[in-house]
């Protein structure tokens, strides 16, 4: 149909009254659905961590991992590439692949319990964490370093230069922490056996934690144009 040609059959007023009240129903509709939450573009989380994002001794559906997976939808994958007893030299050795593989736009970096659990170097760790830092930024992901403490037992010393890894790397690289992971975690009623994993009741709390941190990367996602 050539432009300023009337189209056969839509000549009448109560024709074009009609065709007129249907494009304002149409655009009225995509106003909405570009107004509503949660409506946001897909994007991939990779989460690196160690037992406490793998669910170590527990359901895994019930781990914090997975409740970020419902929590995110369809729309965002969330690969978790975390692994039980991993220290922050294996995770910065399986990093590069896991970056080509999987393309994400945020990674959530939780190692250096087993760093600190072996009493391994803290000065190690944050060479290891900058390095994984760096890699991510490299690939255009955002990075969410996600911290640790160890127990008092291993001495004032070891534990504040170990605490002081995350906060000195979060602010070299300027990169958003989660300065305890278990922060709200009843210690003395919602681990294991062992005294280490938290139980199935504490994944709900370290997910509210993660998410504290979390939710601002990805509204910048959905602020990004395209």
């Amino acid at each position: 149909m050539e432009p300023g040609f009337p189209e056969p059959g839509l000549t009448s007023p109560v024709a074009r009254k009609a065709r007129r009240t249907v494009w304002v129903l149409l655009m009225l509709c995509l106003v909405a659905l570009s107004t509503m939450p949660g409506v946001s573009h897909a994007s991939t989380v990779l989460v690196m961590g160690d037992s406490l994002s793998a669910a170590y001794g527990i359901d895994p559906a019930a781990g914090w991992v997975n409740l970020l997976k419902k929590r995110l939808g369809s729309e965002d994958d969330v690969v978790n590439a975390s692994i039980s007893g991993e220290t922050t030299s294996g995770g910065s050795a399986r990093l590069p692949d896991l970056l080509r593989q999987y393309h994400p736009d945020i990674v959530l970096l939780e190692l250096g319990g087993n760093d600190g659990l072996r009493g391994l170097s803290p000065q190690q760790m944050q060479v290891n964490l900058g390095k994984m830092i760096e890699r991510s930024q490299s690939a255009s992901a955002r990075v969410l370093l996600l911290g640790i403490e160890v127990p008092p037992n291993y001495g004032p010393a070891y534990t504040d230069a170990f605490r002081g890894v995350f906060t000195q790397l979060a602010s070299d690289y300027g990169v958003p922490l989660v300065p305890f992971l278990l922060k709200g975690v009843d210690l003395d009623t919602m681990l294991q056996d062992d005294g280490i994993h938290p139980t199935a009741e504490a994944q709900p709390i370290i997910l509210e934690t993660v998410w504290s941190r979390l939710e601002p990367l990805l509204n910048q996602l959905d602020d990004q144009p395209g």
